[in-house]
């Protein structure tokens, strides 16, 4: 029962909010009830004295009553300061402008700080009575306490994965990580606030394949997928749900071993490659089966084919211990290694070789390339310099990483004629299940109708005998007259042809329904792909055309150029970028190395007018925008472009003049900017330079 009273009490004392009731004693009451009453005086006189300023010439016709430490203050020039009797509290930092106040508010102010002192000593002394009237319930209150905060934390944790939309992976008892769809929660919120859209992460090791060697060029992504890795299995150990898809599976590792950026110490006299080194001898010496590694730019920091060597060594050494690991690398030692060792995975973040780009897609299976040369041509390294550096590294190593690029590309294509191929056999074979439903309805239905027809037949037919029997009866009767026996013969005679007629009729409506399903049985059996032949485009044995593989082509008419793959009387294979596609023959041409170059050329000199367009713009932007006198929905629309150019030209501070009036585009814009999710803070201009007409906007 001591729950309700404690319940009532507080009920009593608190609002909804948290803060003191106004009736929670009548002293507080009456309190509260005076410091209203000289506040509203206060404020009715004070704007009394601020008008006859105005009027008199001493004050600005635009100016308005300010605080200062917790004093109503009138803002008045310095040079009028002693014609306002008053208590100068504050001048503004140019010191053209004092804040006094009058005289007659000095004791009004005065009053009203007298009773919010009461009204604090009385709530002090409502909450001393409150804790003494519990204090009989500590022992509960303290359970009470602890309950309490246990499912605050557990809320908390479930209002982060609903955030995050994030759940709770099968968990299984051995060591894995078999992840769809994970997602960086702090990268995903960074993103968000910038409107852009994050690339999920599939990964998986297993104690068959335990540690994945991940390569690829720089800013890929490389270093988000191994924190992503080591984030979400922390948040995993640590009871948080993390945000990956369903059907994801993984396990608890006993230790998380983590080397990631620059350990240097002049403390301890150690370099880069030092540090390294510690952190390695650390893994080798304490990792097991039921660890879990994550390296970042594995060897570096040394001389590469040393580092490399070493870098190898550590890798073999981690994998005989059956340990889990991500890695990231550039060194080709490392890949060739990781694709013949048993237990190790390479894996390849994708990049855009035609828009120089990166997808930050990971592909598990094959080695990824550093495109150091392309990037470098991108930015605009000489060619002498990139020549000679061809020279100095050897053509068989860049001849390696030009055909992992060439497998990439040649992959998604198969990959693309595997699917459609897989597309049209699943629709044969509903169209296969659509024929044989019909025709198994159609043999249904013939049985039926035979049933049926029989069964007619024998009621047909038992009518029949007794037709032949009158007319018999009417052939004695009559005495076999010709001419009635003719009639009744005719009779038999156009009774057996419509029994025919009808029997047969329907006899051919069911055998051509069946030959028809037939017909379509075997038209659809002649388009099916034999499964068992791989697709393969094969070139037909024919006169050499005039174009040949390596060609540099178009299609006619346009200005994109690709590289000739492949080509027949018929049609072409043409890559353009990582994009291979089939083109008739006769609608492509070729193009000569030095068009090639000059169309790439021009597409460049497009994107830097591009680029000097932009910094034009830039120069002449303003962080002022003045919008007096506009709609509400005009306002809202030319602030939005307002703030989306300051952020594209990263500028930090903003103003915008929209008048005092009646205050209402004011408060609609201040409302609007509270959604802003780019904005930090916003504030009243300095009154020296505008005041509550001026809004000034500081961005995130």
């Amino acid at each position: 029962m001591y729950s309700f009273y404690i319940y009532d009490r507080i009920d009593n004392i608190l609002n909804k909010f948290g803060k003191i009731r106004d009736n929670a004693t009548s002293e507080l009451a009456q309190i509260r009830k005076d410091i209203l009453t000289r506040q509203s005086n206060m404020s009715k006189r004070l704007h009394a004295i601020l008008k006859q300023a105005q009027k008199d010439g001493l004050v600005d016709d635009d100016a308005t009553v300010s605080i200062r430490d917790g004093r109503a203050v009138i803002p008045i020039s310095a040079g009028n300061k002693r014609k306002l009797k008053g208590i100068i509290y504050d001048e503004s930092s140019t010191g053209k402008t004092s804040y006094v106040e009058p005289n007659e508010i000095v004791e009004m102010n005065n009053e009203i700080r007298e009773l919010e002192y009461a009204e604090r000593r009385e709530i002090v002394k409502i909450l001393t009575d409150f804790s003494n009237d519990i204090r009989p319930y500590l022992d509960d209150l303290f359970y009470s306490y602890d309950f309490l905060g246990e499912i605050d934390f557990i809320r908390s944790k479930a209002l982060l994965a609903l955030e995050f939309n994030a759940i709770k992976p099968e968990f299984v008892a051995n060591s894995v990580i078999d992840w769809q769809q994970a997602i960086h929660p702090l990268l995903m919120k960074t993103l968000k606030r910038e409107k852009r859209k994050i690339v999920p992460l599939n990964i998986r090791l297993t104690p068959e394949k335990h540690i994945l060697l991940i390569s690829g060029p720089n800013a890929g992504g490389k270093s988000v997928c191994l924190k992503t890795v080591g984030l979400l299995q922390y948040m995993l150990q640590c009871g948080l749900l993390i945000p990956i898809s369903e059907g994801s599976r993984t396990g608890i590792f006993s230790q998380v071993f983590i080397d990631i950026g620059d350990e240097q110490s002049l403390e301890n006299d150690l370099s880069t490659y030092s540090s390294h080194l510690m952190n390695m001898k650390h893994f080798v010496k304490n990792s097991d089966e039921n660890t879990l590694i994550l390296i970042d730019e594995f060897g570096t920091g040394t001389e590469p084919m040393l580092g490399g060597a070493i870098a190898e060594s550590i890798l073999d050494k981690l994998n005989q211990m059956r340990t889990f690991g991500v890695i990231t690398t550039h060194y080709t030692n490392l890949k060739h290694f990781a694709s013949s060792a048993e237990g190790i995975e390479n894996g390849a973040m994708l990049y855009d070789s035609q828009n120089m780009n990166p997808l930050f897609q990971l592909e598990i299976g094959k080695p990824g390339s550093s495109f150091a040369f392309e990037i470098a041509r991108k930015i605009g390294l000489p060619e002498d310099i990139l020549a000679n550096a061809t020279e100095k590294i050897g053509k068989d190593h860049i001849d390696f990483d030009r055909n992992l690029r060439q497998i990439n590309r040649d992959k998604r294509y198969w990959e693309s004629k595997r699917e459609k191929i897989r597309k049209v056999e699943k629709m044969l074979d509903e169209m296969a299940a659509t024929y044989e439903t019909e025709l198994k309805e159609t043999q249904k239905q013939r049985k039926e109708i035979m049933k049926k027809a029989k069964e007619e037949a024998e009621v047909l037919l038992s009518g029949v005998n007794k037709k032949i029997e009158n007319t018999i009866h009417e052939i004695k009767k009559e005495q076999a007259e010709k001419e009635k026996t003719k009639k009744a013969r005719e009779n038999l005679v156009t009774l057996k042809n419509e029994i025919i007629q009808k029997t047969s009729s329907e006899d051919n409506l069911i055998d051509q329904k069946i030959k028809k399903l037939q017909e379509r049985e075997k038209e659809r059996n002649q388009r099916r792909p034999e499964k068992s032949k791989p697709v393969v485009l094969k070139p037909e044995l024919e006169e050499e055309p005039e174009l040949k593989p390596g060609d540099k082509v178009r299609i006619t008419g346009q200005i994109t150029v690709g590289d000739l793959i492949e080509i027949n009387k018929k049609n072409a294979v043409i890559a353009f970028g990582q994009l291979i596609t089939t083109l008739p023959a006769d609608q492509i041409e070729r193009v000569s190395n030095n068009e090639a170059k000059r169309i790439e050329k021009n597409r460049n000199a497009g994107k830097s007018r591009l680029a000097s367009g932009l910094s034009e713009k830039r120069l002449t932007f303003k962080s002022e925008i003045d919008i007096r006198g506009k709609r509400a929905e005009e306002a809202i629309s030319i602030i939005q472009e307002f703030i989306d150019e300051a952020i594209m030209f990263n500028v930090s501070q903003l103003r915008i003049l929209h008048g005092k009036g009646n205050g209402i585009l004011k408060e609609i814009i201040r409302n609007y900017l509270k959604t802003e999710p780019a904005i930090s803070s916003f504030k009243d201009e300095h009154v020296d330079f505008g005041g509550a007409g001026i809004t000034v906007i500081n961005l995130s």
